[in-house]
């Protein structure tokens, strides 16, 4: 079998890692297409991973994404035509679906932000099947499944990873004392336009007061101003796992971040103006993450000052009651890719039609 992902982002990455090391011990040929944007092709090399990149991220606005968009699917379409892959897959997906349409490929999304719509509006109408977490509150077309998960379980599930405390402490931990860590994004992807963003006071703000209480680790997209710099987190960004399983609690504008924490039992705090279906789920169904829409001091105050007077015991018990809850999602991905069509025949009539319009090709 041979299967193509599309890799757009680097939390894309962590997410086919696994699934893409079963179907190559499953004997299957696994093309990979990248993007340059942000770390993820140094995620791709430091992993040992290879790819084609085929496009770079382009900070032109709505304009500078639709030129990068015409021009990726015209690269990707050349490979799928000369490689002839037996299906395409990737997060969000806009690429794989109509690229995939043009060339009679069957297709399949995982995605979980509902604040994408119109990604997801030119997206799901074209490939053969969306799959998205049971906490996803968007909307979805009639070919869709929903599985108990987050993307974060594909790599973070304690089947494939523990965070070890020396490698850590390579990286700067203190092993003795509080240590936080802090993640700011660059606001570029196609589903940010009208996100708000933190205030360079408030970030100010929050490293001056967790950094009187112990040892602050700052990560953002964008440069930090010089007297921000010296907390920046300056590991490899393919090891910051083992540093975020330690630390006391994660506070940023990332919900993916936030997300992994919450699977390695670690609490964060996810402040920003829209929010995520998967933080709100583990936040109300498992009490691992707290989302905060104003972006201001006070709020954010009250919620790291009830973490930090909590047991610690707490997190854990949290952790293993969302473990109990949920499933290992890259043996799920990769049995799902491997078996495509089949694996779907019992998802519902919506997917039973979209299958038998893949056949009828």
């Amino acid at each position: 079998m041979k299967i193509l992902v599309d890799i757009g982002h680097p939390a894309h990455v962590h997410f086919y890692k696994n699934p893409i090391r079963i179907w190559q011990r499953q004997g299957c040929e696994v093309i990979i297409t990248s993007r340059r944007k942000e770390m993820a092709t140094d995620l791709l090399d430091a992993l040992n991973v290879g790819h084609r990149p085929i496009s770079t991220m382009n900070r032109g606005g709505l304009g500078g994404m639709a030129s990068e968009l015409i021009g990726r699917e015209r690269r990707l379409y050349a490979i799928v035509r000369k490689e002839k892959p037996d299906i395409l897959t990737g997060i969000g997906g806009i690429f794989i679906a109509h690229v995939g349409r043009f060339t009679h490929r069957p297709s399949v999304v995982f995605y979980d932000t509902e604040s994408a719509r119109l990604s997801n509006l030119i997206t799901y109408p074209f490939c053969s099947l969306v799959v998205a977490p049971r906490c996803y509150r968007g909307w979805l077309p009639p070919w869709h499944f929903r599985y108990p998960g987050y993307h974060e379980l594909s790599y973070l599930h304690p089947k494939y990873f523990q965070p070890d405390k020396n490698e850590a402490v390579r990286l700067g931990l203190d092993p003795s004392g509080r240590n936080f860590f802090i993640r700011t994004v660059s606001w570029q992807a196609s589903h940010d336009v009208n996100e708000k963003k933190w205030s360079p006071e408030l970030l100010r703000r929050i490293v001056q007061e967790l950094s009187a209480q112990g040892k602050v680790f700052l990560s953002s997209e964008k440069p930090l101003p010089p007297d921000l710099s010296p907390y920046a987190y300056k590991g490899p960004p393919e090891r910051v796992h083992h540093l975020l399983g330690h630390v006391k609690f994660f506070v940023g504008e990332s919900a993916t971040m936030a997300s992994e924490c919450a699977v390695m039992g670690v609490p964060a705090v996810y402040l920003a103006a829209t929010g995520r279906g998967y933080t709100d789920e583990q936040e109300q169904r498992f009490g691992l993450v707290y989302n905060l829409r104003d972006l201001e001091w006070d709020g954010l105050y009250a919620a790291l000052t009830e973490i930090l007077a909590m047991d610690p015991g707490v997190w854990e018990k949290r952790r293993e009651k969302l473990l109990a809850e949920t499933i290992d999602v890259a043996s799920f991905a990769a049995k799902l890719i491997l078996n495509f069509p089949d694996t779907v025949e019992s998802f519902g009539v919506g997917a039973k039609r979209r299958v038998s319009m893949i056949r009828d090709r």
